[in-house]
């Protein structure tokens, strides 16, 4: 059983972690759409997936809804749809690869934890864009059946790939600084070697990177 202290510094972490998502949801509200199309980029699901790395998949669906319900009175203008889209999108990847992490709490875990996320959260959001997307832009079903392989797939795929990458490059430095608050115990896991640490960084680094350049070509900047 866990005692109040622990159980007090849970609930700070993951009230500190929803706090950040929030943030960053509200920050992506203003981004530019990618592709030309009406879709922007969310990161919001890498601290979720850091809460559920944390404390394992149910606290990463308790986040998702938490900051899905806070954009819902604040900056989202898509009401109970956005809100439903928010929580599919976010808890579909963080809850992915925090089961697996949790079942293998390694660097190999993490990886192939975000590796299914990405491909879960894109294919999920095929069904719902399929399912949703007509209800909220007027649009007939089949238009959103033709952007599915041109506009929806690559844009969740893209988004997942950056969302894994910054997870797998922010994981490490968020838990050390919520272990030197004392919020964390010493242990978390994760392999702790410079040469582990500096591998995982590049590998995400490599990742985003070429994430990035996807979506610059993408909008035709490059």
């Amino acid at each position: 059983m866990e005692n109040n202290s622990m159980k007090t510094r849970r609930l700070v972490v993951l009230a500190m972690l929803c706090a950040v998502a929030f943030a960053l949801a509200f920050v992506s509200h203003f981004l530019p759409a990618i592709g030309g199309n009406f879709l922007k980029y969310d990161p919001k699901p890498v601290i979720v997936t850091v809460a559920g790395f944390l404390y394992g998949p149910a606290a990463a669906l308790v986040c998702s809804v938490v900051v899905a319900v806070l954009e819902l009175f604040t900056v989202s203008d898509t009401g109970w749809i956005g809100l439903i889209m928010n929580i599919l999108t976010t808890a579909g990847f963080a809850c992915t690869a925090s089961l697996i992490y949790s079942r293998r709490r390694r660097i190999d875990g993490a990886a192939w934890g975000l590796g299914a996320a990405t491909v879960v959260v894109t294919g999920l959001m095929l069904l719902w864009n399929y399912l949703i997307t007509p209800l909220y832009m007027h649009i007939p079903r089949e238009a959103v059946a033709a952007m599915l392989p041109t506009v929806f797939l690559p844009f969740n795929l893209l988004q997942g790939i950056a969302n894994a990458a910054l997870t797998l490059m922010l994981y490490r430095p968020l838990t050390t600084a919520l272990r030197a608050a004392k919020l964390l115990p010493p242990s978390n896991g994760m392999p702790k070697s410079r040469k582990t640490t500096l591998q995982v960084t590049l590998g995400g680094a490599f990742l985003l990177i070429s994430a990035i350049i996807a979506v610059l070509l993408w909008n035709d900047v490059l």
